[in-house]
């Protein structure tokens, strides 16, 4: 069976989103010639990703920053601009891809750093590159609920182990060319941190209302792309096609409940220029109301969504309408109105 879950909140706000970015900057020039041998002996372009994915540069985290130290600044920075008390605080969700041990869950640490009460549920959610929009439904349902005042939802992705050791990988004499064009995708990634505050908007009423949105499953593609510490391994042309199928029937379906073809704004997951692209097209989007981060910060994983927004929140107005909107590897896809 096919079909959309969809989900309305009456009385929840994103209060604030903050983001953290490393100072380090890895241009895909530098990836390039660091693979030199490599497209020499495939005979692929030294422009590939460029080229391919329009990706000009990445961050990276620099000697002394991590990913974890700078997601608590960057859910510090969202509660003082919400002016939230973090002793208020009821919920906090991780939704990284990036976690360097199994056991405990990255939650932990950073419900430490950022001096949370002993009250606040903490935990992990894992859903590819659709966590953070997952996370943020999750804490909406609770604080309509009243299980909750207010969440902080979190994201730090770290590519920088992964990218080394997949270029190590690929300089080796017996990788063929379609071994290569399997792990491009992990060329592309980039490090960054993110964090948003959400909370009654009765309580607060200087908010950008979370109205609420659809998801919709196509785990038949759970084989396509498939990452753990050692890699990143995907079947790029099926999992574009297979994404674009999802998204379609998604928003085909959803347009007998919302109107989302004339939003101000849509914010969505930041792949490459042919997913973009494919997406623009596909549904019928105004490409002037589509805004792209990945020609300089490449594919953040969940933390791209919130990035995104955080570059664009200033030139957002009252009233604007704005969609969320991603793919995860799996595939889910999921969409999610904001009235800013």
């Amino acid at each position: 069976m096919s079909g959309n879950a969809t989900t309305r909140f009456g009385n929840v706000s994103l209060l604030s989103v903050a983001s953290r970015l490393p100072s380090r900057i890895t241009s895909s020039a530098d990836i390039q010639q660091r693979l030199g041998s490599a497209l020499h002996r495939l005979r692929l372009p030294r422009t590939l990703l460029e080229r391919v994915a329009g990706v000009q540069e990445r961050r990276n985290w620099a000697p002394g920053e991590d990913a974890d130290s700078a997601t608590v600044a960057a859910g510090k920075q969202a509660l003082r601009d919400a002016g939230v008390n973090p002793a208020d605080v009821g919920l906090l969700i991780n939704t990284s891809v990036t976690r360097k041990h199994l056991e405990p869950s990255v939650a932990v640490r950073l419900h430490h750093g950022l001096g949370l009460g002993s009250d606040a549920i903490n935990f992990d959610i894992a859903n590819a590159c659709l966590g953070f929009i997952n996370g943020m439904s999750l804490a909406a349902g609770m604080i309509e609920s009243g299980q909750i005042r207010y969440a902080v939802i979190v994201n730090g992705e770290d590519a920088d182990d992964i990218q080394d050791a997949t270029i190590d990988r690929l300089l080796r004499t017996d990788v063929r060319r379609e071994d290569f064009m399997q792990e491009f995708a992990t060329l592309t990634l980039g490090s960054g941190s993110a964090a948003a505050v959400l909370g009654r908007t009765d309580e607060n009423p200087g908010g950008h209302r979370v109205l609420g949105g659809v998801t919709r499953a196509a785990t038949r593609f759970h084989d396509l792309c498939v990452g753990s510490a050692d890699g990143m391994f995907t079947d790029a042309r099926a999992l574009l096609q297979g994404g674009l199928d999802l998204v379609v029937d998604a928003w085909h379906e959803a347009s007998t409940e919302w109107d989302w073809a004339g939003m101000d704004r849509y914010i969505t997951h930041q792949v490459s220029r042919v997913h973009t692209d494919a997406i623009v097209k596909a549904v019928g989007l105004d490409r002037k109301r589509v805004p792209t981060t990945y020609p300089h910060l490449g594919n953040v994983g969940p933390a791209s969504v919130p990035i995104t927004l955080v570059e664009e929140q200033d030139s957002l107005r009252a009233g604007d309408r704005v969609l969320l909107m991603g793919v995860g590897s799996g595939i889910n896809t999921a969409m999610m109105e904001l009235a800013w």
